[in-house]
């Protein structure tokens, strides 16, 4: 079975273009909102991303829309707890694939992580 986990120098969650997101205001509460918008850089970009590296600058601190976690996606996408290894998968292959690629060096390494 394939498992759920966050791979270090993909960054495609990273990639918060407004545009490319026009349901933001469904699952985020205004406040949230105006938070999300004050991250979204160059090219659709989060500003804390590390270009280089490609990490995180506020791992440890960044906001709750940015956090993998039963709790969050139940209240904001109504994900019950035993669908969340499933739905974050086929999340983060999708933004992966819209990134990078179905075929790039990130998607390979993904799927090679969670056991696809």
């Amino acid at each position: 079975m394939a498992t759920w986990q966050c791979i270090k120098n993909c960054g495609a969650c990273c990639n918060l273009n407004p545009e490319e997101r026009p349901d933001l205001d469904l699952y985020l509460n205004p406040e949230e909102l105006e938070e999300y918008l004050s991250m979204v850089g160059e090219g659709g970009w989060c500003i804390n991303l590390d270009q280089e590296t490609r990490e995180c600058q506020i791992y440890e601190k960044r906001p709750r829309f940015c956090r993998v976690q039963s709790d969050v996606f139940e209240e904001m996408y109504g994900i019950e707890p035993e669908e969340l290894n499933d739905f974050a998968i086929d999340c983060c292959r999708q933004q992966i694939e819209g990134v990078y690629g179905d075929r790039s060096l990130e998607m390979l390494r993904f799927d090679k992580a969670v056991g696809i």
